[in-house]
């Protein structure tokens, strides 16, 4: 939390899988910034929400920037973790948050994390823009599923 390579350092923070699954954007990203992996289906997610708040408080570092794979609940995590971190420390450090689709990054921002979070805000979303279903559908396999069966009853 305080080594001298994180002090006014431009931070990404990435999840694992994104090397693997998507090396041209991760080589993007990684230019200029000091990188931190988590995979927080591996480690405790709040022990993340914890070491950013003490990177944050402890070397003052000049940016962090979260990059993970779109639609993973356990990167979700991530993105969390830098909302959280920066609450708790009450700090103003610059902070942007992107997620990859279709092998591109797509920026996101703090407050959709927040949004995020909250399922009955995004229930609200649903209902006053159905069309996102569609949207989700072309991006979840888990969406086209549940669609699937939904137009197949359930025989017995």
């Amino acid at each position: 939390m305080k080594a001298p390579f994180l002090r006014d350092a431009s931070l990404l923070v990435v999840g694992e899988c994104v090397q693997a699954v998507s090396y041209d954007v991760y080589k993007k990203f990684k230019e200029g910034r000091v990188v931190l992996t988590s995979c927080p289906e591996a480690e405790n997610a709040g022990s993340v929400m914890g070491k950013l708040a003490a990177i944050i408080a402890c070397s003052n570092p000049k940016e962090v920037t979260v990059l993970t794979m779109e639609g993973s609940p356990h990167c979700f995590l991530l993105h969390a973790a830098l909302n959280e971190a920066v609450f708790i420390t009450g700090s103003s450090i610059p902070s942007k948050h992107f997620v990859v689709v279709d092998g591109k990054a797509v920026e996101v921002s703090p407050e959709s994390v927040r949004v995020g979070r909250h399922l009955h805000l995004v229930q609200k979303c649903i209902e006053n823009y159905p069309t996102i279903l569609e949207d989700l559908s072309r991006h979840s396999l888990e969406q086209r599923c549940f669609m699937k069966q939904k137009k197949m009853p359930y025989l017995t």
